[in-house]
């Protein structure tokens, strides 16, 4: 039987990644919901607004049973109210939708960026190497965690962000999936999903996190 995730993290990968994933998974969650908020706001709803949902607070975006959970297995969701039928525009739904999984890329371009110039650069501030090593594994952490959130969330499966995407171009999967055999078979994939991709999108998310940091301090030692 598996033991505390965070024993596991601790024995197999040490101190600095726990204090990565746990500081990452937080910042990414939060993030991630205000980037949904911000476009719901832009596209006419001030819905966020009015429920105090436009803070920086974890509590208030993940509420306690997220953090519970996060706290018993080391995972978490997030939520951010909006009403959809005050929204502007057409695609407007999909817009607020596809913020999130946006932030989430956006985070890892900037984390992976400042991890390709640390790999490059940090050596030379006169570190210990024990100690340059830490960061670079703190960021390289939130670059990979931010691109599988990201892909992840693209997922067009209730209720990811990328079922309301795809809702908001074929309105009829939303009505397919409001039926009751449609939500028996949406919690079905989304379970399924969340037990057989972890690893093939954390793998790819990790390939693609390194690609990057490998290209820009690459990129500057040749400058």
């Amino acid at each position: 039987m598996p033991g505390w995730w965070v024993s596991t993290v601790l024995e197999t990968s040490g101190p600095v990644v726990l204090a990565a994933w746990v500081t990452w998974v937080l910042c990414s969650i939060v993030l991630h919901e205000l980037a949904h908020g911000w476009a719901a706001i832009a596209c006419g709803d001030d819905t966020p607004i009015h429920t105090g949902h436009m803070t920086g607070n974890p509590l208030v975006h993940m509420g306690a049973n997220s953090l519970l959970m996060f706290a018993l297995v080391g995972i978490a969701w997030g939520a951010m109210p909006v009403n959809p039928s005050r929204f502007r525009g057409r695609y407007a739904d999909a817009i607020v939708s596809g913020a999130g999984p946006a932030m989430n890329f956006a985070l890892a371009v900037v984390v992976a960026v400042l991890a390709g110039l640390w790999l490059s650069l940090g050596t030379k501030l006169g570190l210990p190497k024990h100690a340059a090593h830490s960061v670079f594994l703190f960021l390289s952490t939130g670059a990979m965690l931010n691109v599988a959130l990201g892909v992840f969330n693209l997922l067009p499966v209730p209720p990811l962000d990328g079922f309301s995407i795809a809702a908001n171009f074929f309105p009829g999967l939303r009505r397919v999936m409001g039926t009751e055999t449609g939500s028996v078979v949406a919690l079905v994939l989304f379970v399924m999903l969340f037990l057989t991709a972890g690893g093939v999108i954390f793998g790819i998310a990790a390939d693609v996190s390194m690609w990057v940091i490998g290209g820009v301090a690459e990129g500057v030692t040749r400058v």
